[in-house]
């Protein structure tokens, strides 16, 4: 028999820690539910977890410290709750590694819906360990290392990528000189459909832009086509490429 996937639950709105907690145990999930982030911390030390579902608004650190701190460790898969309609937060919580984001008020059915898919993309790795054997992909001026995830330039200076922008560059260096939408970008992203409102993606476009670009103003790497999305619009030396 399968073992169960384990979730920890990390928000101190005692009502949503039970219904999420009877909630995924309905749905075949062994759940440990905390209040805060120290407690969180004493889960993560004594037992597995596979997935971490983290609300923004904690007493003493905050989603965000706590999102930012376990990434620097581990790659256990982090869901963030957010404040609706406030697109910062949402944009910080990726910026800061966790790998999706629910605005509250929101349905139990759809974070079941979201872990899933979550748990679903990061079932290729190990668990906990860096991708050892993943090579250097190489592009304009450009060396990504997807072991320490950071760019490298021909002139040695090392660029560090926040996990929002590191998931991004993959999926365009996986798909050079095609249009990208943003309900594609954010599919593959992040594995959900794009809310009309949400320009989280254009955002992160903006932010890598900064990153590889001379000028940011006239990009010469991620091109925008107009009414249709991106293009990374030069070759990559990478032979897992889609193009």
């Amino acid at each position: 028999m399968e073992k169960r996937r384990h979730i920890l639950v990390v928000d101190d709105d005692r009502e949503i820690r039970q219904l999420l907690q009877a909630y995924l145990e309905q749905n075949g999930y062994r759940v440990t539910a905390v209040g805060e982030g120290k407690a969180m911390s004493r889960v993560l030390e004594e037992q597995r977890i596979d997935l971490v579902v983290l609300d923004l608004m904690l007493p003493g650190a905050d989603g965000l410290e706590l999102c930012r701190n376990l990434r620097v460790k581990s790659r256990i898969p982090i869901i963030m709750l957010t404040a609706r309609g406030d697109e910062m937060d949402r944009i910080l919580g990726l910026e800061m590694g966790a790998d999706d984001y629910l605005p509250k008020p929101f349905n139990p059915r759809e974070l079941l819906a979201r872990i899933k898919v979550v748990l679903r993309r990061s079932a290729a790795l190990p668990y906990d360990q860096p991708e050892t054997t993943a090579r250097a992909i190489r592009f304009a001026d450009w060396t990504l290392d997807p072991v320490a995830r950071h760019l490298e330039s021909s002139a040695g200076v090392v660029v560090p990528l926040s996990g929002a922008e590191y998931r991004l560059l993959k999926v365009f260096l996986e798909h050079p000189n095609r249009v990208l939408n943003r309900d594609q970008l954010l599919d593959l992203t992040q594995g959900r459909d794009a809310d009309p409102f949400d320009r989280s993606i254009d955002v992160l476009v903006s932010r890598l832009r900064r990153r590889l670009e001379d000028d940011p103003k006239d990009p010469g790497i991620i091109k925008t086509v107009r009414g249709e999305g991106y293009v990374f619009a030069v070759q990559v030396n990478n032979p897992g490429s889609t193009a």
